[in-house]
């Protein structure tokens, strides 16, 4: 009798999540913007990329180079080792309107751009 009323309980429980989340999706969908950012020949393409402010990011990281490179931000909480002609993809949570720096940390002079969230 007692694992009866266990049962039941858990079976009541698990209901109830059940009709909240089938409830409530549209307050959890949370819009995904994508892009592509690559490193080639010592420097990261594109220099400058607009992206939306308040949205999601899924970044696709690529090293099109010989060599190894370290996608790097501090700001974004980014940090990415690729091998030659590896990618990877991150997720970027949700940004306020303002400029982010990433880098290159194996190129930092010359591999540098800006994410510009608007």
């Amino acid at each position: 009798m007692k694992y009866l009323f266990h049962a039941r309980r858990t079976l009541a429980l698990v209901g109830l999540c059940t009709v909240t989340l089938l409830g409530m999706p549209a307050a959890w969908a949370v819009e995904t913007a994508s892009f592509e950012i690559v490193a080639r020949a010592g420097k990261l393409v594109p220099e400058k990329l607009e992206v939306p402010a308040g949205v999601r990011l899924k970044l696709t990281l690529r090293n099109e180079g010989k060599a190894p490179v370290e996608f790097e931000s501090k700001e974004l909480r980014i940090e990415k080792v690729l091998g030659p002609n590896a990618s990877a993809v991150v997720t970027v949570q949700p940004l306020k309107p303002g400029s982010y720096k990433l880098v290159d940390e194996f190129h930092e002079a010359t591999s540098q751009m800006q994410l510009i969230a608007k």
